[in-house]
């Protein structure tokens, strides 16, 4: 269940970011779905090799996005709100535009050109899907 799990030392984010995105992406494509079982705190742990408290802080935040839910014995589970594997798609494709937006004015590109530039990546990648 957890095993395509990995931590980088040489990232820079703290680790339990870096658990909670692959908890997300897990999620968003469909690996886990709702209501599924999660690994639990102390086995993703031990199975990363990491502190319980970096995995706690990790589903607390979860917890508090509304992306898994705990109950006192029974364990964590993906949120069963309708539409999650969706809301964790736009809201990654949301950082995305924001980390080309950042990129595009560090580079001196107007908000215009990046528009443009967007519009023909769309339009590239619609031909090479007709194709």
């Amino acid at each position: 269940m957890n095993g395509a799990f990995t931590i980088s030392q040489a990232d820079k984010r703290p680790m339990y970011l870096q658990i909670m995105e692959q908890i997300k992406q897990r999620i968003a494509v469909g690996d886990w779905s709702e209501g599924q079982a999660i690994p639990s705190i102390r086995q993703l742990a031990v199975d990363l090799e990491v502190s319980v408290i970096t995995v706690k802080r990790a589903y607390l935040e979860l917890e508090r996005e509304g992306v898994i839910v705990t109950q006192q014995g029974k364990g964590s589970h993906v949120a069963s709100n309708g539409g999650l594997s969706a809301r964790l798609r736009e809201e990654e494709l949301e950082q995305h535009l924001e980390q080309a937006r950042r990129l595009a004015a560090m580079l001196g590109i107007r908000p215009k050109e990046l528009e443009d530039r967007l519009r023909e990546a769309g339009d590239r990648v619609r031909e090479k899907e007709t194709i």
